[in-house]
């Protein structure tokens, strides 16, 4: 009988050890195992980031212009419009709203230190050349300027004539 009692005091060791251990398990804090005390996590953060080269996508439309710094993967650093900015209606797609736009993007930007950019253009509004002057007057060495305006070659097959 001394054996059986021994062995249930067992079981009800192993049960409390992992209803403490669940216990543990339910929190958000990891404790460590020697102190019992909280253990840090190190949290990655994005924006702190050193990069030397990156990209500058400026999409110009008639209505609206928009400016986009990413690093060379395509991985977003940041980004403004003229809308965020506050300008409204015909005032959006002015060369003037292209150069706020460009100052509030690279306030965003300048922790990550990038120095080089390639500026890829898409549209044809008025704030494309405005935004690429004030790009390099805030002291970015411009590597490459591309314009990547989709242009329409002709489109789809037409509809063959009505016969009467």
């Amino acid at each position: 009988m001394s054996d059986e009692m021994n062995k249930k005091e067992d079981e009800e060791v192993v049960v409390k050890d992992t209803k403490t251990t669940v216990e543990e398990k339910s929190t958000d804090v990891k404790m460590s195992s020697d102190t019992k005390e909280p253990i840090e996590r190190k949290k990655k953060n994005k924006n702190n980031r050193q990069i030397r080269k990156g990209q500058a996508h400026i999409q110009a439309t008639y209505n609206n212009t928009i400016v986009t710094i990413t690093d060379l993967n395509g991985a977003v650093l940041g980004w403004s419009s003229a809308g965020v900015i506050g300008f409204k209606g015909a005032k959006k797609s002015t060369p003037y709203a292209a150069s706020q736009i460009v100052n509030a993007v690279v306030e965003k930007v300048q922790k990550n230190n990038i120095k080089e950019l390639q500026v890829f253009v898409k549209g044809v509004g008025g704030g494309r050349d405005a935004a690429i002057r004030a790009l390099a007057a805030k002291g970015f060495e411009i590597s490459l300027i591309k314009d990547i305006t989709p242009i329409a070659h002709n489109g789809c097959r037409r509809r063959k004539p009505r016969r009467v």
